[in-house]
């Protein structure tokens, strides 16, 4: 089970878009994710028509490390680690500061 998963809203904790908020989109792999709107970069792009691609210079999110994001904590609308409770007899991610547990 992982502590973070798709469409969780994090927070960057370091690097060029630190402070910035976003929705998970996609895990790539263990260690990484591709955040909402956070590490973007300018990708050329040529054009293609066989598919009717038009080129030019597009954003693209790229992977960052999930060392480098936390969860945010609705309740106090900052960031906060996460770890695991057995509730009725599952497993669930619960917030380490209020002991609340994750919403889906």
């Amino acid at each position: 089970m992982d502590k973070i998963r798709k469409n969780d809203e994090v927070i960057v904790l370091t690097g060029k878009d630190k402070g910035k908020r976003g929705v998970i989109k996609q895990r790539v792999d263990v260690n990484y994710v591709v955040v909402e709107g956070v590490n973007v970069a300018k990708k050329a792009v040529r054009p293609n028509p066989m598919t009717g691609a038009t080129g030019g210079i597009v954003d693209k999110a790229m992977p960052i490390h999930v060392s480098n994001v936390a969860l945010v904590n609705p309740a106090t609308g900052k960031a906060d680690r996460v770890s695991f409770k057995d509730v009725g007899g599952k497993k669930v991610r619960a917030f380490k500061s209020n002991g609340e547990v994750v919403k889906v």
